[in-house]
């Protein structure tokens, strides 16, 4: 009744894989500075930076969350996918511009200028476990899905994928991640763009799946599932906070060719999650058709692949699954490795040394996270839960990110938030949140995702007023503060000093990527199951290449191997 992974399976994960690393072997010697290794030498085009924004703000754990809750709650799990719309608008509205002439190599740069040195260090310690945690989390996802539902090997597709991640960011750094992630995205559309057509012609049509339905799965909340509005409301805050503060997502904004590209990053990501969601989530309806009782629902959607996918399609499948976790880890070991080398080495060991020489330390640091996170991860694998996932993650994200969002977004809107009062919210925002946790063992109301978002935003705010007010900045602090927003206000220079001359070859690179894992498709398919077994599977593959000849054309009509505006009119003088 359901699929198992083929031969041709396997040459489409292998060959996925053997892409990638294509990729960051072509950047690996084009990466001459921190700026271009950590923020693309502020020459991202803004449809390259929105394509990977979008994939780096998603992993294969979302399938598994939003499928899960799809097929047990109903719609109210596109409601809150489609919460990202406006919150990827105003954010990018508020602070795409001001990211991108705060930052140039790591998000937190700006801190010290801000804040000092002390608010600075203590961003970059609290958020490192956060972030290796959380990668080591999607990490885990990713094995469970392809193990549990698609029957792919746990140990060797974490290996797998945290070798191949590390492999191209350590190469080319952020292009390589860029490009990667564009590559990726159209493998993920590929892959997924059938599977509800299929689900619900599987589950006997529309008016079969709407008929058989229960009445609760078309509310837009569900109090009783402990969706209620409250919730929807905290959980829009904390994707706000998320995209307007994550490590690897701003680096999208700062590494923008110009401060209306940066926007343009922030409003294409509102439309991918406007489009995207109801394609990569409405299966799980017609799966409570045609699957009614799934034991772990975690594993719904590996297991409408493996009931509805022809052969070559389940390999897709798994490389859109690695391409959604990939995407986002590569740009966080990137962002993490920034940190590390621009706000610690950089900042307390090489003060005076080359760029030559923090870009070397910046690869080693990029191996380090990453052998971090998968060590972490293969120690989690006996720990794995039974509980609500996407509920879980709200209730971390939301004991952590107010306090430690906060102060950074707000540092760029007002001058009159002191460095003492920053600090103080952040300290008491994070206490609270513990405390509230601690407390929710015989209260359990403050356990609850959205008690616990706005109880830590609210305090962190509080105290913050209170601590600016009491404890304002003067003399040569209040001076920096201000010619720190003075610099906001001037218009920064196109592209990042010195980077003018950088090789920013991707329109032929996502050409030849994007055309390799359509020839590999289909020669698979054909080499071990023939035309009539996989038709489909063969048709996906022609339209890959369709796409790669696009894009083929494209990077030849450019006529520079698809450099930035101000490098074409620069050279054709």
């Amino acid at each position: 009744m359901t699929n198992t992974l083929a031969v041709a399976d396997y040459g489409i994960i292998a060959g996925f894989f053997a892409v990638m690393l294509g990729i960051g072997f072509h950047y690996s010697g084009r990466m001459r500075s921190m700026a271009q290794f950590f923020g693309g030498g502020k020459q991202v085009p803004w449809w390259l930076g929105g394509v990977s924004f979008y994939m780096v703000s998603f992993s294969a754990l979302a399938f598994v969350m939003h499928s899960e809750m799809g097929y047990k709650y109903g719609i109210v799990s596109l409601v809150l996918s489609w919460l990202a719309v406006p919150a990827a608008a105003l954010s990018a509205l508020l602070f795409a511009r001001r990211w991108r002439r705060v930052a140039e190599t790591s998000p937190l740069e700006y801190i010290e200028a801000r804040y000092g040195i002390g608010m600075r260090q203590g961003l970059v310690w609290l958020g490192l476990p956060t972030r290796l945690l959380d990668d080591s989390l999607k990490l885990f996802a990713i094995g469970t899905v392809v193990s549990a539902g698609l029957g792919f090997p746990f140990t060797t597709g974490v290996i797998a994928c945290a070798v191949i991640i590390l492999g191209y960011t350590f190469m080319g750094g952020l292009w390589a991640a860029l490009v990667a992630d564009f590559v990726q995205f159209v493998i993920l559309v590929a892959a997924v763009i059938v599977l509800p057509f299929l689900a619900v012609d599987r589950a006997g049509g529309i008016a079969a799946v709407i008929g058989r339905l229960p009445p609760d799965f078309l509310r837009l909340t569900r109090p009783d599932a402990g969706y209620p509005i409250v919730f929807l409301l905290g959980y829009f805050l904390l994707l706000f906070l998320n995209y307007s503060t994550s490590w690897a997502l701003v680096q999208r904004y700062y590494s923008s060719s110009n401060d209306r590209s940066a926007r343009k990053v922030g409003f294409l990501v509102s439309i991918l999650y406007l489009v995207g969601t109801p394609v990569f989530y409405l299966p799980a309806f017609a799966a409570f058709v045609f699957l009614p009782e799934v034991a772990n629902t975690k594993d719904v959607y590996p297991l409408i692949c493996r009931s509805v996918l022809p052969v070559g399609m389940l390999g897709m499948v798994i490389a859109a699954m690695f391409s959604a976790t990939m995407s986002t880890l590569a740009g966080d070991y990137n962002a993490v490795s920034s940190v590390l080398t621009n706000d610690l080495y950089k900042r307390l060991i090489g003060r005076d040394v080359s760029d030559r020489h923090l870009v070397v330390v910046g690869r080693v640091n990029t191996v380090i996270v990453g052998l971090i996170v998968l060590g972490i991860t293969l120690v989690m694998r006996s720990l794995q839960g039974s509980g609500d996932l996407f509920n879980t993650m709200a209730k971390v994200f939301g004991l952590f990110l107010p306090p430690v969002a906060l102060p950074m977004l707000l540092g760029m809107l007002t001058p009159r938030l002191s460095a003492r009062g920053a600090q103080a919210g952040l300290f008491a925002g994070i206490v609270a949140g513990l405390a509230a946790f601690v407390l929710g063992a015989t209260h359990p109301v403050l356990r609850q995702a959205h008690v616990l978002t706005f109880l830590t935003g609210g305090v962190a705010l509080a105290v913050m007023a209170a601590g600016s007010w009491l404890r304002p900045d003067t003399g040569a602090r209040r001076e920096r503060v201000l010619a720190f927003f003075e610099r906001i206000r001037e218009t920064p220079p196109r592209a990042a000093p010195g980077t003018e001359e950088a090789d920013v070859s991707f329109l032929p690179v996502i050409a030849r990527g994007v055309a390799a894992v359509g020839a590999i498709l289909i020669v698979a398919v054909l080499a071990t199951a023939g035309f009539d077994r996989g038709a489909l599977s063969i048709g996906i593959g022609a339209a890959l290449l369709a796409v790669a000849a696009a894009f083929h054309v494209a990077g030849r009509r450019t006529g520079t191997r698809g450099a930035p505006e101000h490098t074409r009119r620069r050279r054709t003088r």
